[in-house]
């Protein structure tokens, strides 16, 4: 089968861990054993990654040197892909012990400038904050904030992914047994003039809508919607809640997830399983299993009983 994994970035670099590289290579490597196990298995694989902490990390860094020369969003989801891509494509071909060549293509997405997101941003990116810091943050730098669970987090906008210019150069790769990483972060915002070129966008596209164009773009045969949770729970955080180990396309779209977590998750995986492939939801170490039907959650035109 043709697989494509896409690793939640705050699997990369979990939730009040420090935002190193010590820990995101670790996390990493963790990953790799698990995406190694879909090679050996004789799949074919894609990888993408989200950046959320990445990127609002980098961009931290930018405004503390020049705040009136940061980098745009653009440029520094470029920055991310090469950064988490290079982690990815090294612990990767470690754990494959070299057997199978493995590429970082950095890879932009078309969206549309006119794209209601612009105007509500949602996007969570960087580090959390108590609420005071995040509106004193917020005031300074204008950004715009929302709340994370029990902290607070900057927000950017992020449209829907329309295109993906570099489809030509992800097959050539995949032709010639490639593993590849690519459309890191949801790819590199762009939009296309009306005379053909384009020109990067301050935004960050959603790593699983991109993710899930991508699969149908390709015509995977399985999309691996990957992060540091087990499976979709209905009543998540409750005492009676449960795992659901399998939806079917109207299952999933009825259900009311987070729209800064599972929901956009639960969302790409619907409109690639609308496609008839097979899509899947569960812990980066899990991927063989997901794809197996063993654990995490999967999404399908018919739906299977569910072992829960």
């Amino acid at each position: 089968m043709l697989v494509v994994a896409a690793l939640g970035g705050n699997a990369l670099l979990k939730r009040g861990e420090p935002l190193t590289a010590r820990t995101q290579r670790a996390n990493v490597r963790i990953a790799a054993q698990g995406l190694a196990a879909i090679v050996r298995a004789g799949h074919d694989l894609v990888i993408t990654h989200g950046n959320g902490p990445q990127v609002g990390l980098l961009a931290l860094q930018g405004a503390a040197y020049n705040p009136d020369e940061a980098y745009p969003l653009d440029m520094l989801g470029a920055e991310t892909e090469g950064m988490i891509g290079y982690v990815i494509e090294q612990e990767l071909e470690n754990a494959l012990n070299h057997d199978r060549p493995v590429a970082t293509l950095l890879t932009q997405v078309v969206v549309d400038q006119h794209d209601p997101a612009f105007d509500n941003p949602t996007k969570f990116i960087g580090p959390v904050y108590e609420r005071a810091e995040a509106e004193s943050r917020a005031k300074t730098a204008g950004w715009h904030i929302a709340q994370d669970g029990d902290k607070w987090r900057r927000v950017v906008p992020s449209p829907r992914p329309l295109e993906i210019p570099d489809m030509r150069v992800i097959k050539l790769l995949l032709d010639q047994g490639v593993v590849v990483i690519c459309a890191g972060g949801g790819g590199i915002p762009i939009l296309r003039r009306e005379d053909g070129s384009t020109v990067g966008v301050e935004a960050v596209i959603d790593k699983d809508a991109a993710s899930a164009l991508l699969a149908q773009q390709l015509k995977a045969d399985a999309l691996l919607l990957l992060t540091d949770i087990d499976a979709i729970y209905r009543d998540f955080g409750k005492d009676s809640a449960a795992a659901i180990s399998s939806l079917s396309v109207e299952e999933g779209r009825a259900l009311n997830l987070p729209a800064g977590s599972m929901g956009p998750k639960l969302a790409a995986a619907a409109d690639f399983a609308e496609y008839g492939g097979l899509s899947g939801i569960g812990r980066l170490e899990d991927a063989l299993g997901i794809l197996q039907g063993s654990v995490g959650t999967r999404i399908s035109i018919s739906r299977k009983v569910d072992r829960n």
